[in-house]
Protein backbone atom coordinates (compact mmCIF):
# COMPACT_ATOMS: atom_id res chain seq x y z
CA UNK A 1 0.00 0.00 0.00
CA UNK A 2 1.53 3.60 -0.73
CA UNK A 3 0.16 6.45 0.72
CA UNK A 4 0.81 9.96 0.54
CA UNK A 5 -0.94 11.13 3.95
CA UNK A 6 -1.48 15.09 4.41
CA UNK A 7 -0.18 16.78 7.46
CA UNK A 8 -2.16 15.60 10.23
CA UNK A 9 -1.00 17.56 14.12
CA UNK A 10 0.20 15.46 16.71
CA UNK A 11 -1.88 15.80 19.94
CA UNK A 12 -0.89 18.73 21.82
CA UNK A 13 2.37 19.37 24.09
CA UNK A 14 1.96 17.30 27.41
CA UNK A 15 4.24 16.74 30.58
CA UNK A 16 4.49 13.54 32.42
CA UNK A 17 2.16 13.07 35.45
CA UNK A 18 4.84 10.82 37.30
CA UNK A 19 8.72 10.13 35.88
CA UNK A 20 11.65 8.26 37.54
CA UNK A 21 15.49 6.79 37.86
CA UNK A 22 15.24 3.76 37.99
CA UNK A 23 18.42 1.42 38.91
CA UNK A 24 18.94 -1.44 37.22
CA UNK A 25 22.48 -2.63 38.13
CA UNK A 26 25.46 -1.13 39.61
CA UNK A 27 26.13 0.52 36.48
CA UNK A 28 23.12 1.46 34.71
CA UNK A 29 20.20 4.31 35.88
CA UNK A 30 17.16 4.66 33.71
CA UNK A 31 15.00 7.26 33.58
CA UNK A 32 11.27 6.81 32.67
CA UNK A 33 7.91 8.64 32.71
CA UNK A 34 4.32 8.31 32.15
CA UNK A 35 1.94 10.66 30.56
CA UNK A 36 -1.31 10.63 29.53
CA UNK A 37 -4.29 8.37 31.27
CA UNK A 38 -3.12 7.04 34.39
CA UNK A 39 -6.26 4.56 33.87
CA UNK A 40 -5.87 4.01 30.52
CA UNK A 41 -4.37 1.58 27.66
CA UNK A 42 -0.89 1.11 28.44
CA UNK A 43 1.40 2.53 25.42
CA UNK A 44 5.50 1.35 25.64
CA UNK A 45 7.34 4.09 23.01
CA UNK A 46 10.97 2.66 21.78
CA UNK A 47 13.05 5.33 21.18
CA UNK A 48 15.63 4.67 18.51
CA UNK A 49 19.37 4.82 17.80
CA UNK A 50 20.60 3.21 19.72
CA UNK A 51 21.51 5.85 22.04
CA UNK A 52 19.04 8.38 20.45
CA UNK A 53 16.85 9.30 24.03
CA UNK A 54 13.41 10.33 24.21
CA UNK A 55 12.22 14.07 23.68
CA UNK A 56 8.72 15.39 24.35
CA UNK A 57 7.19 15.29 21.50
CA UNK A 58 7.22 11.28 21.02
CA UNK A 59 4.31 11.90 23.83
CA UNK A 60 2.31 13.40 21.11
CA UNK A 61 1.50 10.50 19.42
CA UNK A 62 -1.60 8.92 21.98
CA UNK A 63 -4.25 10.17 22.81
CA UNK A 64 -3.50 11.63 25.96
CA UNK A 65 -7.29 11.10 27.50
CA UNK A 66 -6.78 7.13 26.36
CA UNK A 67 -3.72 6.05 26.69
CA UNK A 68 -1.21 5.46 29.66
CA UNK A 69 1.94 6.95 27.85
CA UNK A 70 5.32 5.26 29.10
CA UNK A 71 8.67 6.77 27.86
CA UNK A 72 12.24 5.55 28.93
CA UNK A 73 15.80 6.02 27.94
CA UNK A 74 17.64 3.38 27.14
CA UNK A 75 21.00 2.36 28.73
CA UNK A 76 23.25 5.02 27.91
CA UNK A 77 20.90 7.41 26.23
CA UNK A 78 18.88 10.65 26.93
CA UNK A 79 18.60 11.75 30.62
CA UNK A 80 19.66 7.78 31.58
CA UNK A 81 23.47 7.17 33.16
CA UNK A 82 26.03 7.32 32.20
CA UNK A 83 25.32 8.96 28.44
CA UNK A 84 26.83 6.66 25.80
CA UNK A 85 28.00 4.19 28.63
CA UNK A 86 28.54 1.03 26.22
CA UNK A 87 29.47 -1.69 29.01
CA UNK A 88 26.42 -3.84 29.91
CA UNK A 89 24.58 -3.04 27.23
CA UNK A 90 22.97 -5.46 24.97
CA UNK A 91 19.41 -6.42 23.47
CA UNK A 92 19.11 -8.58 25.92
CA UNK A 93 19.56 -5.95 28.85
CA UNK A 94 16.72 -3.72 26.85
CA UNK A 95 14.76 -6.60 27.15
CA UNK A 96 15.12 -7.11 30.81
CA UNK A 97 15.07 -3.27 31.05
CA UNK A 98 11.56 -3.12 29.85
CA UNK A 99 10.31 -5.86 31.87
CA UNK A 100 11.85 -4.53 34.81
CA UNK A 101 9.72 -1.52 33.92
CA UNK A 102 6.26 -3.33 33.01
CA UNK A 103 6.49 -4.67 36.69
CA UNK A 104 7.23 -1.96 38.56
CA UNK A 105 4.51 -0.28 36.77
CA UNK A 106 2.14 -2.79 37.51
CA UNK A 107 1.12 -3.58 33.54
CA UNK A 108 -0.03 -6.49 32.55
CA UNK A 109 -0.21 -5.80 29.03
CA UNK A 110 0.96 -2.76 26.57
CA UNK A 111 0.87 -1.65 23.30
CA UNK A 112 4.67 -1.65 22.03
CA UNK A 113 5.41 1.45 19.19
CA UNK A 114 8.90 1.75 18.29
CA UNK A 115 10.67 3.26 15.14
CA UNK A 116 14.07 2.81 13.51
CA UNK A 117 16.10 0.94 16.27
CA UNK A 118 13.07 1.64 18.19
CA UNK A 119 11.46 -0.94 16.16
CA UNK A 120 13.84 -3.42 16.21
CA UNK A 121 13.58 -3.45 19.92
CA UNK A 122 10.09 -3.54 19.74
CA UNK A 123 10.40 -6.83 17.58
CA UNK A 124 12.96 -8.69 19.93
CA UNK A 125 10.93 -7.70 22.80
CA UNK A 126 7.50 -8.93 21.55
CA UNK A 127 9.62 -12.03 20.69
CA UNK A 128 10.86 -12.81 23.55
CA UNK A 129 7.53 -11.72 25.44
CA UNK A 130 4.41 -12.22 23.18
CA UNK A 131 2.42 -12.70 26.59
CA UNK A 132 2.90 -8.91 27.60
CA UNK A 133 1.85 -6.85 24.29
CA UNK A 134 -1.39 -6.19 23.06
CA UNK A 135 0.25 -4.85 19.58
CA UNK A 136 2.94 -3.06 18.14
CA UNK A 137 3.45 0.08 15.83
CA UNK A 138 6.42 -0.48 13.63
CA UNK A 139 8.50 2.85 11.95
CA UNK A 140 11.18 3.05 9.76
CA UNK A 141 12.22 -0.90 9.71
CA UNK A 142 16.30 -1.96 10.92
CA UNK A 143 16.26 -5.48 10.86
CA UNK A 144 20.12 -5.54 12.66
CA UNK A 145 21.21 -7.54 9.35
CA UNK A 146 24.83 -7.40 8.29
CA UNK A 147 23.60 -5.88 4.85
CA UNK A 148 21.88 -3.01 6.67
CA UNK A 149 24.90 -2.11 8.77
CA UNK A 150 27.18 -2.11 5.67
CA UNK A 151 24.19 0.10 3.94
CA UNK A 152 24.62 2.98 6.43
CA UNK A 153 28.12 2.52 6.41
CA UNK A 154 28.73 2.68 2.53
CA UNK A 155 25.60 2.50 1.04
CA UNK A 156 24.26 5.62 2.25
CA UNK A 157 26.79 7.75 0.20
CA UNK A 158 24.99 7.02 -2.90
CA UNK A 159 22.16 8.91 -1.69
CA UNK A 160 23.96 11.52 0.42
CA UNK A 161 27.47 11.88 -0.48
CA UNK A 162 28.50 14.85 0.53
CA UNK A 163 27.40 13.78 4.18
CA UNK A 164 29.43 10.49 3.83
CA UNK A 165 32.30 12.35 2.56
CA UNK A 166 32.61 14.46 5.86
CA UNK A 167 31.67 10.69 7.72
CA UNK A 168 35.05 9.62 6.27
CA UNK A 169 37.33 12.74 6.26
CA UNK A 170 38.98 12.22 9.40
CA UNK A 171 39.25 8.76 8.72
CA UNK A 172 42.99 7.77 6.93
CA UNK A 173 42.80 6.16 3.71
CA UNK A 174 44.07 2.97 5.05
CA UNK A 175 41.34 2.71 7.46
CA UNK A 176 38.41 3.19 5.09
CA UNK A 177 37.67 -0.41 4.12
CA UNK A 178 36.49 -0.88 7.75
CA UNK A 179 34.59 2.40 8.72
CA UNK A 180 32.74 0.61 11.67
CA UNK A 181 36.64 -0.41 13.40
CA UNK A 182 37.86 2.76 12.48
CA UNK A 183 35.45 4.75 14.29
CA UNK A 184 35.63 2.02 17.11
CA UNK A 185 39.06 2.75 18.25
CA UNK A 186 37.64 6.81 18.04
CA UNK A 187 34.50 6.35 19.82
CA UNK A 188 36.03 3.95 22.39
CA UNK A 189 39.72 6.24 22.52
CA UNK A 190 40.94 7.28 26.04
CA UNK A 191 41.19 10.93 24.44
CA UNK A 192 38.15 12.25 25.70
CA UNK A 193 38.26 14.91 22.96
CA UNK A 194 39.02 12.18 20.25
CA UNK A 195 35.91 10.23 21.51
CA UNK A 196 33.61 13.67 21.21
CA UNK A 197 34.91 14.69 17.69
CA UNK A 198 34.08 11.18 16.38
CA UNK A 199 30.62 10.85 18.15
CA UNK A 200 29.56 14.32 16.50
CA UNK A 201 30.88 13.24 13.34
CA UNK A 202 29.33 9.90 13.55
CA UNK A 203 25.80 11.36 14.51
CA UNK A 204 25.95 14.28 12.19
CA UNK A 205 25.93 12.07 8.94
CA UNK A 206 22.87 10.35 10.57
CA UNK A 207 21.38 13.99 11.00
CA UNK A 208 22.43 14.25 7.58
CA UNK A 209 20.19 11.57 6.06
CA UNK A 210 16.98 11.35 8.32
CA UNK A 211 14.67 13.61 6.35
CA UNK A 212 13.16 13.96 2.87
CA UNK A 213 14.41 17.26 2.18
CA UNK A 214 17.61 17.38 5.18
CA UNK A 215 17.25 20.24 7.37
CA UNK A 216 20.18 22.67 8.91
CA UNK A 217 18.60 22.61 12.83
CA UNK A 218 18.52 18.52 12.47
CA UNK A 219 21.91 18.70 11.67
CA UNK A 220 22.75 20.83 14.03
CA UNK A 221 20.80 18.93 16.83
CA UNK A 222 22.50 15.94 15.98
CA UNK A 223 25.70 17.52 16.61
CA UNK A 224 24.94 18.42 19.99
CA UNK A 225 27.32 16.08 22.59
CA UNK A 226 23.98 14.96 24.27
CA UNK A 227 22.95 13.75 21.71
CA UNK A 228 26.09 12.64 19.25
CA UNK A 229 27.36 10.83 22.41
CA UNK A 230 24.77 8.29 22.98
CA UNK A 231 23.96 7.74 19.21
CA UNK A 232 27.28 7.57 17.96
CA UNK A 233 29.03 5.19 20.34
CA UNK A 234 25.46 3.12 21.23
CA UNK A 235 25.42 2.45 17.29
CA UNK A 236 28.83 1.49 16.66
CA UNK A 237 28.33 -0.83 20.10
CA UNK A 238 25.55 -2.45 18.54
CA UNK A 239 26.52 -2.61 14.86
CA UNK A 240 29.69 -4.02 16.10
CA UNK A 241 27.66 -6.92 17.92
CA UNK A 242 25.10 -7.34 14.99
CA UNK A 243 22.74 -5.65 17.61
CA UNK A 244 23.59 -8.89 19.94
CA UNK A 245 21.05 -11.09 18.03
CA UNK A 246 21.77 -13.69 15.00
CA UNK A 247 21.21 -13.37 11.26
CA UNK A 248 17.63 -12.66 9.85
CA UNK A 249 16.73 -13.80 13.82
CA UNK A 250 13.75 -11.13 13.72
CA UNK A 251 12.23 -12.80 10.85
CA UNK A 252 12.58 -16.30 11.63
CA UNK A 253 10.89 -15.67 15.07
CA UNK A 254 8.06 -14.04 13.63
CA UNK A 255 5.53 -17.02 14.41
CA UNK A 256 5.55 -16.06 18.36
CA UNK A 257 4.14 -12.45 17.57
CA UNK A 258 2.37 -13.43 14.11
CA UNK A 259 -1.14 -13.46 16.10
CA UNK A 260 -1.00 -9.92 17.41
CA UNK A 261 -2.11 -7.13 15.57
CA UNK A 262 0.69 -4.86 14.04
CA UNK A 263 1.52 -1.79 11.33
CA UNK A 264 4.42 -1.15 9.95
CA UNK A 265 4.88 2.36 8.65
CA UNK A 266 7.98 3.46 6.07
CA UNK A 267 9.14 6.43 4.12
CA UNK A 268 9.56 5.31 0.63
CA UNK A 269 12.60 7.84 0.48
CA UNK A 270 14.25 6.21 3.69
CA UNK A 271 17.63 6.23 3.20
CA UNK A 272 18.63 5.01 6.42
CA UNK A 273 16.24 2.16 6.70
CA UNK A 274 15.43 1.48 3.00
CA UNK A 275 12.31 0.32 2.20
CA UNK A 276 13.09 -3.22 1.76
CA UNK A 277 13.93 -4.48 5.35
CA UNK A 278 9.99 -3.19 5.82
CA UNK A 279 9.02 -4.86 2.60
CA UNK A 280 10.56 -8.46 3.93
CA UNK A 281 9.01 -8.07 7.42
CA UNK A 282 5.71 -7.70 5.90
CA UNK A 283 6.35 -10.72 3.54
CA UNK A 284 6.89 -12.77 6.59
CA UNK A 285 4.06 -11.28 8.24
CA UNK A 286 1.43 -10.38 6.01
CA UNK A 287 -1.13 -9.97 8.65
CA UNK A 288 -0.01 -6.94 9.86
CA UNK A 289 -0.73 -3.66 7.71
CA UNK A 290 2.25 -1.96 6.01
CA UNK A 291 1.76 1.90 5.05
CA UNK A 292 4.30 2.66 2.64
CA UNK A 293 4.81 7.15 3.22
CA UNK A 294 5.28 8.28 -0.60
CA UNK A 295 6.76 11.18 0.11
CA UNK A 296 8.89 10.86 3.52
CA UNK A 297 12.50 9.69 4.24
CA UNK A 298 12.92 8.00 7.55
CA UNK A 299 12.11 10.55 10.70
CA UNK A 300 8.96 10.34 12.60
CA UNK A 301 8.23 13.77 12.26
CA UNK A 302 7.65 14.06 8.53
CA UNK A 303 4.27 15.36 8.23
CA UNK A 304 2.98 12.18 6.58
CA UNK A 305 4.59 9.62 8.42
CA UNK A 306 3.65 11.27 11.43
CA UNK A 307 -0.07 11.35 10.10
CA UNK A 308 -0.14 7.77 9.85
CA UNK A 309 1.59 7.02 13.36
CA UNK A 310 -1.09 9.03 14.94
CA UNK A 311 -3.72 7.43 12.60
CA UNK A 312 -2.46 3.85 13.73
CA UNK A 313 -2.86 4.89 17.16
CA UNK A 314 -6.22 6.50 16.56
CA UNK A 315 -7.03 3.07 15.08
CA UNK A 316 -5.95 0.77 17.76
CA UNK A 317 -7.79 3.19 20.31
CA UNK A 318 -11.30 2.49 18.35
CA UNK A 319 -10.80 -1.08 17.26
CA UNK A 320 -7.59 -2.79 18.47
CA UNK A 321 -6.75 -3.64 14.96
CA UNK A 322 -5.22 -1.51 12.19
CA UNK A 323 -6.87 -0.34 8.87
Amino acid sequence: MDLSSPATPLFPPLEPYRSGMLAVDELHTLYWEECGNPAGVPVLFLHGGPGGGVVPRHRQFFDPAHYRIVLFDQRGAGKSTPLGEHRHNTTQLLINDIETIRRMLGIGQWLVFGGSWGATLALAYGQAHPQCCLGFVLRGIFLCTRAEIDWFLYGMRGFFPEAHEEFIAAIPLAERADLLRAYQARLFSDDAEVARQAARSWSRYEGSCLLLRPQAETIEACSADAVAIGIGRLEAHYFLHQGFIEEDQLIRDIDRIRHLPAVIVQGRYDAVCPPVSAYRLHQAWPQARLHIIADAGHAAQEPGTAAALVAATEQFRMRQAFD
